[in-house]
């Protein structure tokens, strides 16, 4: 999610590359689902919790996105047995500028 203007890359990455950025670089969880957040901890091997903060990206951050496969219907929360049905997928989002 694009959380504010600018101008940025965005790339697929795997799960272990992600682990790489989270490990050397650390994060700011803005995680706003429980499943996604216990899925993400995971897969990641880290404890990601859920976190429903206003963030904007900065110039030069990375971002580690977790994209899902559909678009879930209005109004509807997958649990993460759901969420894995339906699949997703990470990726490396660099604000530029």
């Amino acid at each position: 999610m694009v959380t504010t203007n600018g101008l940025y890359s965005v790339e697929d990455i795997d799960v272990e590359t992600a682990k790489v950025y989270v490990k050397e670089n650390g994060f700011i969880s803005a995680v706003g689902h429980e499943a996604t957040a216990e899925i993400l901890s995971e897969i990641l091997e880290s404890s990601i919790p859920m976190n429903r903060i206003q963030f904007q990206q900065e110039v030069g951050q990375i971002a580690i996105i977790f994209k899902l496969n559909i678009r879930p219907d209005e109004g509807v929360i997958l649990n993460k047995e759901e969420i894995h049905k339906v699949g997703f997928s990470l990726k490396k989002m660099l604000r530029i500028e």
